[in-house]
């Protein structure tokens, strides 16, 4: 846009926005490409008196005003859960000026909020973040090769209903991952079954659904350790590492005795971190998969043979790009200091 051509009114509120969130007048002039003068005129006119002058007249920012407050609001991490009829209605009761919910989307679009459901990620202290960062640096220098020889496994909770996630919440494009935008939830949902596997390069474990009860100790030595994780270091070797995180039934005296026994090097996992584990974006396809079926399973039975037929298609090569992807998540994990990962990123 050149800097003699008409400035329109919404434009003019983009450009004081975009000051008002700290940008430099040299830099909004850039983006916009508009004469830094005209940035710089605009910018004291509206510090004088809330106006745009203009040669024709002035335009009075009362709808910008809207955009900026909340807004505003919105990046301090408040309000980022209030409906667009929420923000219209407070709008009404501060300057007494109706506006409709549809002027409100359309507003906060163009200072580049949108509705988006927040990621849900586990909940993360202070103390859990500095292990993470820790951890991640530990193992920073490991190689491609190192990382071939580890066996990811973990178990999954697959369910007949799916969690709607009805919630919305107002972010910025690209901001998914923020922690203002980022929904902690722990709670797995009812009707489910559990599944246990195990994937490395060129290879994978058959896909171990746990019957019915809960996982304990001795049933993770003989259904899991014994059929599954012993073929594959066999079949490694002495450099074959398991991974599996730190759930009670993993880190029982009879466990370890057990890898000890069988010469199964493990490797130690950080605690509250699914995020660095590649066999999550497995099961994010898996339940994909499944749910896409022409016929999707209406009880336990079918979903069960569902997950098993899916799991046997996934293309090794998908399970391979995950794993190779846990260099990058130690690098972004390090560059967040122990924060949340962006898994979306590594398939």
């Amino acid at each position: 846009m050149s800097s003699r051509h008409h400035i329109d009114d919404f434009m003019r509120g983009r450009i004081i926005g975009k000051i008002e969130e700290g940008r430099k007048i040299t830099d909004v002039a850039r983006e916009f490409d508009i004469a830094h003068s005209v940035v710089s005129r605009l910018w004291k006119s509206f510090k004088i008196n809330g106006m745009c002058s203009r040669r024709h007249g002035e335009v009075v920012l009362e709808v910008r005003r809207l955009q900026k407050t909340d807004i505003s609001y919105y990046q301090q991490k408040r309000n980022r859960r209030t409906t667009a009829q929420q923000v219209a209605n407070q709008f009404l009761a501060a300057s007494r000026k109706q506006i409709s919910r549809k002027t409100v989307v359309r507003h906060l679009r163009g200072g580049g909020l949108y509705a988006r459901r927040p990621v849900v990620c586990v909940p993360l202290t202070r103390q859990h973040r500095t292990a993470r960062l820790q951890w991640c640096r530990e193992h920073h220098n490991w190689t491609e090769q190192d990382w071939a020889c580890v066996l990811f496994s973990d178990e999954s909770r697959f369910s007949l209903s799916s969690d709607c996630r009805r919630q919305l919440i107002w972010r910025e494009s690209g901001t998914a991952y923020r922690p203002e935008n980022i929904q902690e939830k722990d709670r797995y949902p009812t009707c489910s079954i559990m599944v246990w596997a195990g994937i490395m390069i060129n290879g994978r474990t058959r896909l171990h659904v746990v019957a019915n009860g809960t996982m304990t100790g001795q049933r993770y030595i003989d259904e899991v350790l014994l059929p599954h994780v012993r073929l594959f270091r066999g079949a490694v070797g002495d450099k074959f590492v398991f991974m599996d995180d730190n759930a009670t039934c993993h880190r029982t005296l009879a466990v370890q005795d057990c890898l000890d026994s069988e010469g199964i090097q493990r490797l130690v996992w950080s605690a509250r971190s699914p995020d660095l584990n590649p066999i999550e974006n497995v099961w994010d396809t898996l339940g994909r998969q499944v749910a896409g079926r022409n016929y999707p399973p209406t009880n336990k039975n079918t979903l069960i043979r569902a997950l098993t037929e899916e799991w046997d298609k996934l293309p090794q090569q998908l399970l391979d790009n995950v794993v190779q992807s846990i260099i990058r998540r130690l690098e972004c994990c390090i560059t967040l200091h122990g924060g949340h990962n962006r898994t979306d990123t590594f398939l």
